[in-house]
């Protein structure tokens, strides 16, 4: 719709809304109708008017879901660069670190110190037998067929439901365990924004892997036992959202390669 300014447009409003309120010849009746419209069409001229002023030739309901697409893209692409950055400089610092070492002795043992506690805290990769549980959002759509119509909340895979997942397989005893591929650590935190999981600074979209390095029997008896977990498997008969167990004879686990917000720790015997 095309808004008119200026003041011929006002002129005529204001022609139009005082013939209206203009008295009658004697004799003839006025219409209460007569009176409102003069009244709404200078209400809605001012209205126009205003929209059009505020606009200055812009769409007042513009669309910015592609501006914040490109935004969360270009935070990626600098978040990659940096990771690429880090990593570079970790190894610097590694090697250093290595080379002095060979001529002094406390820091030689430090590292020893240190290389028996990466493979329990994550720093190195496992491989072995385990379970890959995978979560994905319901292929269903949300109708208006009536009071016990699905919600958008029950087709998508909350938070919690990884949460519980990955909760189940701690418990079950796993060794080493990642999401989407991702090492996870003591310090890791899983959160979701809307049907989207943030791990680590990335953003990773449904159908949600997860793999976990044990005893598959024990794994998979304490997902069975998890109530959590069994509270979407019953979602996963009402609402059509996807839940598989697949047993791996040898799958690996990569290292977590990213840095630990921990200052300091001690080694449980």
């Amino acid at each position: 719709m095309e808004y008119t300014t200026g003041t011929p447009s006002w002129r005529l409003v204001l022609r139009r809304a005082l013939g209206g309120l203009r008295p009658r010849r004697r004799g003839q009746r006025q219409r209460g109708w007569s009176v409102g419209v003069p009244l709404i069409a200078l209400a809605a001229g001012l209205l126009f008017t205003t929209s059009a002023t505020t606009a200055d030739g812009t769409a007042l309901r513009d669309d910015r879901r592609p501006q914040l697409a490109q935004l969360i893209a270009d935070k990626r692409v600098r978040l990659e660069a940096r990771e690429r950055q880090a990593g570079t400089l970790r190894a610097a610092v590694d090697e250093d670190a290595a080379r002095l070492a060979d001529v002094d002795e406390p820091v030689k043992e430090a590292r020893q110190r240190a290389d028996g506690m990466r493979e329990p805290a994550g720093f190195t990769g496992l491989r072995g037998p385990g379970v890959t549980v995978t979560l994905n959002d319901s292929s269903r759509r949300t109708t208006d067929g009536g009071t016990n119509a699905p919600q958008n909340d029950d087709l998508v895979v909350h938070q919690g439901d990884v949460q519980a997942v990955v909760n189940a397989l701690w418990a079950g005893g796993a060794e080493a365990m990642s999401i989407m591929d991702v090492r996870v650590i003591s310090t890791s935190a899983v959160r979701c924004v809307g049907n989207t999981l943030l791990l680590h600074g990335q953003v990773f979209s449904p159908p949600f892997k997860i793999t976990a390095i044990g005893e598959p029997t024990a794994l998979r008896r304490a997902l069975e036992s998890a109530e959590g977990v069994q509270q979407f498997r019953d979602a996963v008969a009402d609402f059509g959202l996807g839940y598989t167990e697949t047993v791996e004879r040898n799958v690996t686990v990569g290292a977590y390669d990213g840095s630990s917000d921990l200052r300091s720790a001690e080694v449980i015997e």
